[in-house]
């Protein structure tokens, strides 16, 4: 042989995966919207629609086979986002805990690249087995870095997006801005971070499976 053939590489949206969820998690604040808008502003009844989404959602996902924790997490958050609208009276305190989720999100992904633990390697080594073999690969430790940057990203958009809607209480466009950046900037979000992991990768590099310099 002449030459070694270019290592075959699989997409990181095919490890990562995720859709159904991303896809679950708009639903209840959807559902808090128009049952708002349904009952003539009332908190009280999109928090039920929420919550009852969300109830639905979670038994459509342990009849999937989703992990029950997962789902009693997930549960848990709605009636949280429920309750403090309820308290404070205001519709759009159901997104409060979205915004501030968001903004510690994207301190923590800047903060692992800060650190040397790049959060996408850490979730990407966990599920491939490797739990933190991928740190002894200068390679893979430099894209895991850029590539977790580009996650960040999606974050801190979120919050320039919810923040100032948010302030103005704009409830509808708030879930509006919820459903379209939930798995399609997800969606964008993985494709962008994986072309940049694998365009950072030097083109001999085996892949994310295989850590070079054990």
């Amino acid at each position: 042989m002449t030459g070694q053939a270019t290592p075959q590489r699989e997409s990181l949206g095919s490890i990562l995966g995720g859709r159904k969820g991303a896809i679950d998690a708009s639903l209840p604040p959807l559902a808090f919207v128009i049952g708002w808008l349904a009952a003539g502003n009332s908190i009280a009844w999109g928090a039920t629609a929420a919550i009852a989404t969300a109830v639905v959602v979670g038994v459509v996902r342990l009849t999937r086979g989703d992990k029950a924790r997962a789902v009693v997490v997930s549960l848990a958050a709605v009636i949280v986002a429920a309750l403090i609208a309820l308290h404070t009276g205001r519709a759009q305190d159901f997104f409060l805990i979205q915004v501030l989720s968001n903004v510690a999100s994207a301190l923590l992904w800047v903060t692992s690249v800060v650190v040397r633990w790049p959060l996408l390697g850490v979730v990407v080594g966990l599920l491939l087995g490797q739990k933190t073999r991928w740190r002894k690969d200068p390679d893979l430790m430099r894209a895991y870095s850029r590539a977790s940057l580009v996650w960040s990203l999606q974050y801190v958009l979120r919050v320039a997006v919810y923040l100032p809607l948010w302030w103005a209480g704009e409830l509808v466009a708030l879930g509006v801005a919820r459903t379209v950046m939930t798995w399609p900037l997800q969606a964008l979000t993985i494709a962008v971070s994986g072309w940049v992991l694998y365009r950072t990768l030097p083109k001999e590099h085996p892949g994310l499976r295989v850590v070079q310099g054990e």
